[in-house]
């Protein structure tokens, strides 16, 4: 399909960002981007419930030194359900709710991961990307937060905006998924709910892996492949909103189709992660609006380029050299330079 160039009337695309409007970016995307379509949902569904078996299926028969390929990819795979569940989160995936709901947990469920509170707390990070103090998603800590905190817990920060980067999901995961303080009261009995699902999916099915498989087994089959999709979920959630140039800014200084279209990463991955995980890494449309189903975010992002190419981040490509590059200098804000390194910061006191 063709995207064509589309300029709203009256609409100066040289204005500074601070008049930059949401919407005025999504007249530009053509209104395919936002049709749901139920065979190419349904089918990225089976797929992945298709490539997850096969994944099992291979740790199952496989020799022990293939484990950590199969290791590699079944996690990807389970990443892959996510996605389908981040769609359904979105309500993206199907027209009516419930469908949305029943999928969503079905597809996090494996993953222990409740279903609304991942939801609710996403959607937050949606309305507040890169707004400094208030954005829940990989939030750069300021100087004075930093120096507040006792040893361990700067400990701990410099780990995860370090080499450790890997497990930041598992800590964001375990932290406040489960606990009610983090929601409205409002919200209480849908958290409720989706926590029960996991912890008793987990209840019934990690004695079972363990009974017939042993501890070996359950390493195996369910806690590698868990910690490969942590860590894509680490890095993918990472690289979307981070880089030495990307700047959040204070509630009053912030625009929201700026922080939107100007501060998310396009970054490509090889070709069989694209595949797998639904192509969640063509991710400045999603934040444009995340009512674009997964299948139709290359449209979307390729419309973006066309119309908004001069006001879109940069490209980048998936490499230890960028992962080196995000974890040796984006430790700590700064609000001149967005980020100053941990070396840099002790250096300057």
């Amino acid at each position: 399909m063709t995207v064509s160039t589309v300029k709203p009337e009256n609409l100066e695309f040289d204005a500074p960002a601070s008049a930059l409007r949401l919407k005025d970016i999504l007249k530009t995307l053509p209104k395919e981007c936002f049709q749901k379509n139920s065979r190419k949902a349904w089918s990225a569904a089976l797929f992945s419930v298709a490539v997850v078996a096969l994944g099992y299926w291979g740790l199952a028969v496989a020799p022990w030194f293939l484990l950590p390929v199969l290791w590699i990819f079944t996690g990807t795979a389970l990443t892959g359900f996510f996605v389908i569940g981040h769609d359904c989160g979105h309500r993206s995936f199907a027209k009516r709710r419930w469908v949305n709901d029943l999928v969503g947990h079905l597809f996090m469920m494996p993953l222990i991961y409740p279903f609304h509170s991942w939801r609710i707390l996403h959607n937050f990070h949606h309305t507040h990307t890169n707004k400094l103090d208030i954005d829940n998603a990989w939030q750069p800590f300021q100087t004075e937060y930093y120096d507040s905190l006792p040893r361990s817990l700067q400990n701990g920060y410099e780990g995860l905006r370090g080499r450790f980067w890997w497990v930041g999901s598992i800590v964001h995961w375990a932290g406040i998924h489960f606990t009610l303080a983090e929601f409205q009261p409002k919200d209480h009995s849908k958290v409720k709910l989706s926590v029960a699902v996991v912890l008793i999916f987990a209840a019934i099915a990690f004695p079972t892996l363990i009974v017939t498989t042993g501890i070996w087994g359950f390493v195996k089959f369910w806690l590698m492949p868990w910690l490969v999709y942590h860590f894509w979920m680490s890095t993918f959630t990472l690289v979307h909103h981070t880089a030495p140039d990307i700047a959040f800014y204070p509630e009053d200084q912030w625009n929201a189709a700026d922080s939107q279209l100007s501060g998310t990463v396009h970054c490509n991955y090889p070709g069989w992660v694209e595949s797998l995980c639904h192509d969640i890494n063509v991710h400045v449309p999603h934040h444009i609006s995340t009512a674009i189903p997964s299948y139709n975010l290359r449209l979307a992002y390729q419309s973006l380029q066309q119309n908004w190419g001069d006001r879109l981040y940069k490209e980048c490509n998936f490499s230890w050299a960028l992962m080196k590059e995000i974890t040796d200098q984006c430790h700590l804000y700064h609000p001149e330079a967005c980020y100053r390194s941990f070396t840099d910061y002790r250096q300057g006191q």
